[in-house]
């Protein structure tokens, strides 16, 4: 697996192939661009705090023409893009992934991103690598995969508040 993703992100790096996997999404494109990496209440309200929040918005890609693009993550389930996009915070980046283009809100699936135009490929998956230094385990195994079912934050609002949010409904139920 690790050479497959060397092996990708060294053609990345010599020719204009997208490295997007697609999903088979409605609306979905394979999509690479540059922007600028933002806070994206900042952008919509002007509450603008330093650091891009420090982790604790969402984030977005401001496009050169003006066009707020928000984020979703590929690579790990129930993951933003915060921690992939967070050291980019107010620097250009060229995004590699799927562009949902779903009229009522568009979005890109971000797969890879590199510094702009020319830095090094990473692939989208901070997440899971910083999860794993926090609280153990190897990225990619079935315990950083599955990092919702082994975290102790996602275990104790579960205990406060119910599976569902619902303070004493049991899944069953």
């Amino acid at each position: 697996m690790r050479k497959i993703v060397l092996t990708t992100l060294l053609i990345l790096g010599t020719s204009g192939a997208f490295a997007a996997n697609e999903w088979g999404i409605e609306h979905e494109s394979k999509a690479r661009f540059d922007a600028k990496v933002v806070d994206v209440l900042c952008e919509l309200t002007g509450d603008c705090p330093a650091n891009c929040g420090d982790g604790k918005r969402q984030l977005g890609l401001l496009k050169d023409d003006g066009k707020l693009v928000l984020v979703l993550k590929n690579f790990e389930a129930f993951t933003g893009a915060v921690r992939d996009l967070l050291p980019f915070c107010n620097q250009r980046i060229t995004a590699d992934g799927l562009m949902i283009d779903n009229p009522k809100m568009p979005m890109m699936a971000l797969q890879f991103k590199r510094p702009a135009p020319d830095g090094k490929w990473s692939r989208a998956n901070w997440f899971g690598r910083d999860w794993a230094k926090v609280h153990g385990g190897e990225p990619g195994s079935g315990r950083v995969n599955n990092w919702f079912r082994h975290d102790p934050t996602v275990k104790e609002v579960i205990e406060t508040d119910g599976v569902f949010g619902i303070l004493g409904l049991k899944p069953e139920e």
